[in-house]
């Protein structure tokens, strides 16, 4: 192990801890209204939220307000090393197990979201993001950018703020932050 993934290991740990003890249905309110005030900006461009697991904040409500408008997108993990997809998501789709266990809809449509809203673990004032560690979202916000301007929008409990994120190069900028106290620009 490198110092870089202990450190960034380390930083993971005390991230879930604060995530854990931030993580309420009450909070999460607070932020599906800073996150719909954010993507009302956005309406009529293809979106990507996310299936909230453990003790994510839940874009869920967010995602179904903007449905009325945007075409909604939900990450499909093609395999390891390799960047997203986003399958076509309505409040009313039939989800089941996707690939390594992450709820996707039963019938398949891919879109190309222009705004990503992004799970993270821990983020910096500076629009630094701490992931799970498996690169997802950093090689898809990669690809997604150099084909066009994509707006990175990090979701999270203000709890999960952390000053020192342990980053790469290779790491992907937010744009925002959005959470359960309000709405950061970068």
């Amino acid at each position: 192990m490198t110092d870089l993934t202990a450190v960034k290991a380390a930083a993971r740990k005390a991230a879930f801890a604060r995530r854990k003890e931030a993580h309420s249905e009450a909070r999460s309110a607070l932020g599906v209204a800073h996150l719909i005030s954010v993507l009302n900006d956005h309406k009529g461009k293809a979106i990507a939220g996310y299936m909230p697991i453990r003790t994510e904040i839940n874009p869920l409500p967010a995602m179904a307000a903007m449905a009325a408008w945007s075409t909604i997108g939900v990450p499909y993990i093609v395999g390891e090393g390799q960047a997203l997809n986003f399958a076509n998501w309505r409040p009313d789709s039939d989800m089941v197990d996707g690939p390594f266990g992450a709820q996707v809809p039963a019938e398949l449509e891919f879109i190309t979201p222009e705004v990503v809203v992004v799970p993270l673990v821990g983020f910096d004032r500076n629009g630094g993001r701490l992931g799970y560690g498996g690169g997802f979202y950093d090689r898809t916000l990669e690809g997604l950018r150099a084909a066009r301007p994509t707006l990175a929008i990090g979701y999270a409990y203000s709890a999960q703020e952390a000053e020192g994120l342990p980053l790469e190069p290779t790491d992907q900028p937010l744009d925002a932050i959005v959470t359960d106290e309000g709405v950061t620009w970068f």
